[in-house]
């Protein structure tokens, strides 16, 4: 039975979405969202700038999250706008933390899909960007419903939200848990331990304050902060970083990449959640976000460095010849992944 021919406007409607119109108004939302959303926090002009910008970051992000990972993005779009009017017309704290936290932790997802294949390490660490620039505007769209928070907590079931749905996502694309292979499995093992060392220590000096051992991390945090302006968090620094870098040149070369990016969701979880605490001035913020940069680059390029040497490629050539034929096919930056 042959299929029925499309309608013209359908046809229409195909060869736009095919087009860069959908990108290109995209980002202009986006842009014009992240200004409005600065001249909130100046503060210059209406009251009503800072909740405009974040419904406007809210709508565009599920939008372009749905159509990066397959989905509908119209559909999902409009769902997250309705949404986030409500949540703005109703004018209760708990759904605007809600929403905040929803912002947030889709931003800190975006970050991470967005990224593409990395031949080499100066790729790897373009890619780190782009996924920490998508959660700083998630960060400002988050701040901007003025949420009721206790910080803490609020960083906590962002993160929480972020990991589940990366890992919903990347058991797609990364091809099942039966797919990982034994350095996969070794890998995405490491990760998960650190992970639970990191917030295992978060929450004991939360409850107990320094004593021995955290008495000594909280002097260098202390030191870092009179001395070099800010501390890099270790859960950005020593995880999500390193995560997107050495997961981007995984995916170039096998698809079980995915499964390292995945944790990248602890750096752009981070960074959406970053301007939730009104302690911190803007400066140490900044500070902190490029230090965990510098530091994640250089753990990932040591974990590239390490798994080069774990293929067999040594010496300069094979290197460079390993690089030229790392061209795992994956779709384009603004091309939906399934």
């Amino acid at each position: 039975m042959s299929r029925a021919a499309p309608s013209p406007l359908q046809e229409r409607l195909r060869r736009i979405s095919e087009s860069r119109l959908p990108v290109t108004v995209w980002l202009l939302v986006v842009a014009a969202a992240t200004a409005v959303l600065v001249c909130a926090m100046v503060p210059v002009g209406p009251d009503w700038l800072g909740t405009a910008g974040a419904v406007a970051i809210a709508s565009t992000f599920t939008w372009a999250l749905a159509a990066r990972t397959g989905g509908r993005p119209v559909i999902f779009g409009l769902v997250a706008l309705a949404f986030a009017l409500a949540v703005v017309l109703a004018g209760h704290e708990f759904l605007r933390t809600g929403a905040a936290v929803l912002t947030a932790g889709i931003a800190a997802v975006l970050g991470v899909m967005v990224t593409v294949p990395a031949q080499g390490f100066l790729q790897a660490v373009r890619e780190s960007v782009v996924a920490t620039a998508v959660a700083a505007v998630g960060a400002l769209g988050a701040v901007g419903f003025e949420p009721t928070i206790r910080v803490v907590r609020f960083e906590y079931v962002t993160l929480g939200l972020a990991l589940v749905g990366a890992f919903l996502l990347v058991y797609r694309l990364g091809a099942g848990l039966h797919g990982l292979g034994r350095r996969g499995l070794i890998v995405v093992g490491g990760g998960s331990i650190v992970l639970l060392l990191i917030l295992l220590y978060a929450e004991t000096l939360h409850r107990y304050g320094a004593a021995g051992f955290i008495d000594t991390l909280d002097s260098w945090v202390a030191w870092s902060r009179d001395e070099l302006g800010a501390f890099p968090r270790p859960i950005m620094a020593v995880l999500g970083i390193p995560a997107i870098v050495y997961g981007g040149h995984m995916r170039a070369r096998r698809r079980q990449g995915w499964w390292v990016c995945m944790f990248g969701v602890a750096a752009t979880t981070r960074v959406a959640t970053a301007l939730t605490d009104p302690t911190v001035a803007l400066r140490e913020i900044g500070l902190s976000v490029a230090y965990a940069l510098v530091v994640g680059w250089l753990i990932g390029w040591l974990l590239i460095r390490l798994d080069l040497a774990l293929s067999g490629n040594r010496g300069r050539r094979r290197r460079v010849e390993e690089q030229a034929a790392a061209h795992r096919p994956e779709p384009p930056r603004t091309k939906p992944l399934l």
